[in-house]
C-alpha cells in the first residue's frame, strides 16, 4: 500500500514457464501492457466531452445518460490510437483489406480519421453556440477556394507530427498521401481564396460563424494548355468522393423558379402567393473548419441541387421516366459549374438561378436555426444574425429575405425592411464599372417574378426618399436607381440593391475604398457617407506561411524564440533586429534555395523545361485579365530577350539569369485573355530554344494554377509581379502571400500594394507607373501620347510574326495602340524597364536582396486575415468571440500497476 493506492507486482513467464528476465523482452512486454491498460482505463487522452444542457431527451433521462456514457470522451491522439483509427476506416469504411491498401486508400482513411476528430470538435462547438445563443455571422459567397484540407487540418489540430509518425510506421509517407487529395476547386481566384482565409480566421478568432456557398460538382475548370492554347476541361474533383464533407440529406429546402404571383385579399391585407413553375431541392453538405490553437471548429455549408422529391415521384408514378430523368438533370445543372458562360440568355439565366438557389437555401436555413430558440418571434433577429455579402453575387438574397419574412412568416413591409437593412452588409470587390453585376429585368421577371415585384417596391420607396432629399434631380436619381433604363432595355443593378439594403459597404484596400467613393458609388457616398468603410484584405498566415513554408516557419520560430507569431503575426516585426546578421541571412538564403529547388521540380513536371535554380525566379500568377497586365510583363521579357541577343557573349555573361513564370486561367469566354496565354507560350518557345540565351532567360507558362501549386510557387519565388494599372485592382491578396514569404514585389501603387509599401518600406519594393489620380487624364490623352520607340518596336515584332501566329496576335497588338491602350501599357513601359533594371542591380548584391527579403516578412504583420476579421467583427457585424471551454482532462482511474 502507498497512500490510497494499491500496487500489484506480477511476473511474466515464457513458453517454458520460467520468469522472463531478458531486458529487451521486458521492455517490449512493458510497452504492450501499458498500451492495453491505457486503452482499457483511459477512454481518452483529450479530456471529457461536455454534456448537452439543451438536450431534447429530457423525457427519457436514462436514455440521455446512456448516450453520454457511450461518447463521453474524445478520440485519443497517441500514435497507436491514430493507427487503429486509420486501419478501422480502411476495413469498415472503405471495405478494404487492412493488410493491403494503396496510397489513395491510405489518404482516404487518414482523412476520415482526421475528420472524426474534427466532427467531435464541430459538434461540441455547435452545441456550445446553441447554449450561449450569441449573435452569429453568416458569410455568403459564391466562391470558396479551399485547396487541400489534410495538411491544413492536421496543422490546425496540432496533430501533424503524430499522424506523420503513425503513417510512417504503417509504411506510408505523408507527402505521397497529400498528393492524392484533389483541390476543392470551388473558386476562381482572389474572391474565393479570400473567403477561405476568412473562414480559417473566423474559426481561429472563435467567432460564431458559418460560411455558405454552392457545392459545385465540377468547380472551376481544369486548364490544359496545348501548343499554347487554353483548353477547358471539367474538373472531376468529386469523382472519387470527398472525405471532408458530411452529407446532410435531412437538411433540405425547396427552391422555386418561374411561375406567377397571385394576390389575395385577407382581412384588409394583401397576401402574395408565388405559384412556381419549377422546383428543386437544396441539400446541405458540411465541411468542418478548424481554428488554430482553439477548441472551436466552425462550418462551411455548401448546397447541392437535387430534383424535387414530389415532382420526381409523380413522374415515376405516371410512368414518365424520361421526364423524371430530365428533371433530375435540370436540377443538378444548377450546382454543376462555377460561373457558367453568361454571353447567352441561357447562361445568364443559369447564373441567376445559381445565385438565388444559394441564398434561398441559406436564408431558409438561417431562419430555421433562429426559430429553434426564438419560437416565431423575429424581434431579436437583427441582434442574432449578421449576413455578409461577398461581392454582388448573393444580393438577390435581399428580396428573398423580404419574401420569406412577408409571404412565409406574415410580417409587414415596414418590419421586414427594418430587419433586412439591419442584418445585411456588403463587400465590394471592384472599381471597374463594367464589373458591376446587372440582370435584365425581363430575365428576373421570368425566373423570379415575386422578387422583381419586391425590387420594384424597394426602388420606388428609395427614389421617393431621394426626391425628398434632392428634389426633382432626375439625372442623379436615375443614376442611383436600382433599375437602369436605356436603349430600350431595363436592367437590375445588383450593386445598387446591395448598397441600399445594407447597413455597411466596405472596400478591401485603402485606395480602393477611397476610389469607390469618388467613382462608381460617388452619388451614394454623398447621400449616405456613414455606410462606407474600409477593411483591407488579409490572408491566413497558417496556410500561407507556417504550413506551406515549414523551413522558413521553423527558422522564424527559432529566431523569435516563440511560435506565437502563427496567431499574432505582428510579432514578425522583431525579425528587423536580425536583418543585417550575416549568419541569419545565410540561413534565410538556404531556406529560399531549398524552396526554389521544389519550384524548379514543379516547373519541370508541368512544362518539361529545366530551369536554373541559381537564377532569379520572377513570378506572375493570377487570373489572366487585361487590367492585370500580363501583356506588359511579356513585352518586357521580349525587351530583355532583344537586349541579350544584341550583347556580346562576354556582356551577356555579366547579366542576371532570370526564370520568368506566368500562370493563371482565362475565363472561357474571354478571347483576349486566351490570346495573351498563347503569346506567353509563343515567346517562351522562341526564348527557351535560343542557344545564344541558354540559362540567361527562360519563360514558362504554368497551366492549371491552383491553391496546391501556389503552396510551392509562393515559397520559391523571389520577385512577384503585381503590375495592374493604378486604380483597377481592388486589393489583391497574392501580393500579401508573396511578401509574407520573403518575395520582393515589383508593382504599381494599386490595391494593397499601397499599404504593403507603407508597412515594409517602399525602398524594399520596386514601384513604378502612373498613380491612380492621373490615370483618367492619361486615358483621355493616350491617343496623343509620345509612345517610347522600344514599345512600338516590340509591338511590330509581335505583329510581324517573329513569334509566329501574326494574324492571331493582331488583336493583341491593336489593343495597346493609340486610344485602344485603355490600361496604359505604353505610358508605364519605360518606368517598368527602369524598375526591372533596379531589380537586377539589387539581385547582384545577395546580402542586400536577402536583407530586403527579411524586411518584407517583418513588415507583413498587418496582412493577416485575423486582423481583417477582427475589424469586421468589431466595426460591422458586432459579433463577439465565443470560445467553448477547453476539454477537461480526466484523471486515470483503476489500480496502479508496477513491474
Amino acid at each position: 500500500m502507498e497512500g490510497d493506492l494499491t500496487a500489484d507486482t506480477f511476473y511474466v513467464t515464457g513458453d517454458n514457464g520460467a520468469k522472463v528476465d531478458d531486458v529487451y523482452d521486458l521492455a517490449n512486454i512493458k510497452q504492450v501492457i501499458k498500451v492495453v491498460l491505457n486503452a482499457h482505463y483511459l477512454k481518452s487522452n483529450q479530456g471529457a466531452r461536455p454534456k448537452d444542457s439543451t438536450s431534447f431527451l429530457e423525457t427519457n433521462p436514462r436514455q440521455k445518460d446512456l448516450l453520454y456514457s457511450l461518447m463521453d470522451s474524445y478520440a485519443k491522439n497517441d500514435v497507436l490510437s491514430v493507427q487503429k483509427s486509420i486501419v478501422d476506416h480502411v476495413e469498415y469504411t472503405l471495405a478494404r483489406s487492412r493488410y493491403r491498401f494503396d496510397d489513395f486508400e491510405a489518404y482516404q482513411a487518414t482523412s476520415m480519421s482526421v475528420r472524426d476528430r474534427l466532427i467531435e470538435s464541430w459538434n461540441d462547438t455547435q452545441q456550445y453556440f446553441r447554449e450561449q445563443d450569441p449573435k452569429r455571422v453568416y458569410y455568403l459567397s459564391m466562391e470558396f477556394l479551399m485547396g487541400r484540407s489534410l495538411t491544413n487540418s492536421l496543422f490546425n489540430l496540432e496533430l501533424n507530427g503524430t499522424y506523420r509518425e503513425a503513417l510512417k510506421q504503417l509504411g506510408y509517407e505523408m507527402e505521397n498521401l497529400v498528393e492524392k487529395e484533389r483541390d476543392a476547386a470551388l473558386g476562381n481566384g482572389g474572391l474565393g481564396r479570400l473567403a477561405a482565409c476568412f473562414l480559417d480566421s473566423m474559426a481561429s478568432e472563435n467567432l460564431p460563424a458559418w460560411g455558405y456557398g454552392i457545392r459545385y460538382q465540377y468547380g472551376m475548370f481544369r486548364q490544359e494548355v496545348i501548343e499554347g492554347f487554353q483548353h477547358e476541361n471539367p474538373d472531376y474533383w468529386l469523382n472519387f468522393g470527398n472525405p471532408w464533407e458530411i452529407e446532410r440529406p435531412n437538411i433540405a429546402y425547396p427552391i422555386k423558379f418561374y411561375g406567377n404571383v397571385e394576390i389575395l385579399e385577407s382581412e384588409g391585407r394583401q397576401a402574395f402567393i408565388w405559384n412556381s413553375g419549377e422546383e428543386v431541392t437544396a441539400v446541405a453538405y458540411d465541411t468542418p473548419i478548424p481554428g488554430w490553437n482553439t477548441p472551436n471548429t466552425i462550418n462551411m455549408r455548401l448546397w447541392s441541387a437535387k430534383p424535387s422529391r414530389e415532382f420526381d415521384l409523380e413522374s415515376f408514378n405516371t410512368g414518365d421516366y424520361v421526364q423524371a430523368i430530365l428533371a433530375k438533370q435540370r436540377a443538378e445543372t444548377i450546382s454543376a459549374v462555377l460561373y457558367p458562360d453568361d454571353r447567352t440568355y441561357q447562361g445568364k439565366e443559369l447564373r441567376l438561378k445559381q445565385q438565388f438557389f444559394m441564398v434561398s437555401a441559406t436564408l431558409q436555413d438561417i431562419i430555421r436555426r433562429y426559430l429553434v430558440t426564438h419560437e416565431d418571434n423575429f424581434d431579436d433577429f437583427p441582434d442574432k444574425v449578421a449576413l455578409q455579402l461577398n461581392d454582388t453575387h448573393p444580393t438577390i438574397g435581399v428580396p428573398e429575405l423580404m419574401r420569406l419574412l412577408m409571404d412565409e412568416h406574415g410580417l409587414g413591409w415596414t418590419k421586414s425592411w427594418d430587419i433586412t437593412t439591419r442584418v445585411f452588409s456588403f463587400t465590394n470587390h471592384t472599381v471597374l464599372p463594367e464589373a458591376l453585376e446587372k440582370w435584365p429585368v425581363d430575365l428576373v421577371e421570368n425566373v423570379l417574378p415575386r422578387h422583381m415585384q419586391i425590387i420594384y417596391d424597394i426602388n420606388w420607396r428609395f427614389t421617393q426618399e431621394l426626391r425628398g432629399i434632392m428634389g426633382d434631380d432626375y439625372d442623379t436619381i436615375g443614376r442611383m436607381s436600382i433599375i437602369e433604363e436605356g436603349d430600350g432595355h431595363k436592367n437590375v443593378r445588383m450593386a445598387h440593391l446591395a448598397l441600399i439594403a445594407s447597413h455597411t459597404v466596405n472596400g478591401v484596400a485603402a485606395i480602393h475604398s477611397e476610389l469607390i467613393k469618388t467613382t462608381i458609388f460617388k452619388d451614394f457616398y454623398q447621400i449616405m457617407p456613414e455606410k462606407f468603410q474600409n477593411k483591407t484584405n488579409g490572408v491566413t498566415q497558417r496556410r500561407w506561411l507556417a504550413f506551406c513554408n515549414p523551413k522558413l516557419s521553423a527558422l522564424i520560430t527559432e529566431t523569435l524564440g516563440t511560435s506565437a507569431w502563427i496567431k499574432e503575426l505582428d510579432l514578425l516585426s522583431d525579425l528587423r533586429l536580425h536583418c543585417d546578421d550575416p549568419a541569419f541571412q545565410a540561413k534565410w538564403a538556404a531556406v529560399k534555395r531549398e524552396n526554389k529547388l521544389r519550384l524548379a521540380e514543379l516547373v519541370k513536371a508541368k512544362t518539361g523545361v529545366d530551369v536554373n535554380p541559381n537564377a532569379l525566379f520572377d513570378i506572375q500568377v493570377k487570373r489572366i485579365h487585361e487590367y492585370k497586365r500580363q501583356l506588359l510583363n511579356v513585352m518586357y521579357i521580349i525587351h530583355r530577350y532583344n537586349a541579350l541577343k544584341a550583347m556580346t557573349p562576354a556582356e551577356r555573361e555579366k547579366q542576371v539569369d532570370r526564370v520568368c513564370i506566368i500562370g493563371g486561367k482565362a475565363a472561357p469566354g474571354y478571347d483576349m485573355a486566351k490570346r495573351i496565354i498563347k503569346l506567353v507560350s509563343a515567346v517562351g518557345d522562341v526564348v527557351n530554344k535560343d542557344p545564344d540565351i541558354g540559362d540567361k532567360l527562360k519563360l514558362v507558362f504554368l497551366s492549371d494554377y491552383n491553391v496546391s501549386s501556389a503552396e510551392i510557387i509562393v515559397p520559391g519565388s523571389e520577385l512577384s509581379q503585381h503590375i495592374s494599372t493604378a486604380g483597377t485592382e481592388a486589393s489583391g491578396t497574392s501580393n500579401m502571400k508573396f511578401a509574407m514569404n520573403g518575395c520582393l514585389i515589383i508593382g504599381t501603387m494599386d490595391g494593397a500594394n499601397v499599404e504593403i509599401a507603407e508597412e515594409i518600406g517602399q525602398e524594399n519594393m520596386f514601384i513604378f507607373g502612373a498613380r491612380a489620380d492621373v490615370v483618367p487624364s492619361l486615358r483621355r490623352e493616350r491617343e496623343f501620347f509620345n509612345v517610347p520607340e522600344e514599345f512600338y518596336k516590340i509591338v511590330d515584332q509581335i505583329r510581324s510574326g517573329y513569334f509566329g501566329w501574326s494574324d492571331f496576335f493582331a488583336p493583341v497588338c491593336d489593343a495597346v495602340c493609340g486610344a485602344q491602350d485603355y490600361y496604359l501599357l505604353a505610358n508605364d513601359f519605360n518606368d517598368y524597364i527602369r524598375a526591372q533594371e533596379a531589380v537586377d542591380e539589387n539581385y547582384r548584391n545577395q546580402a542586400l536582396w536577402t536583407k530586403k527579403s527579411i524586411l518584407s516578412v517583418a513588415g507583413s504583420g498587418k496582412f493577416s486575415s485575423d486582423r481583417t476579421i477582427r475589424e469586421y467583427a468589431e466595426d460591422i457585424w458586432d459579433v463577439k468571440p465565443t470560445k467553448r471551454p477547453m476539454p477537461t482532462n480526466p484523471k486515470p482511474y483503476g489500480p496502479s500497476h508496477k513491474m
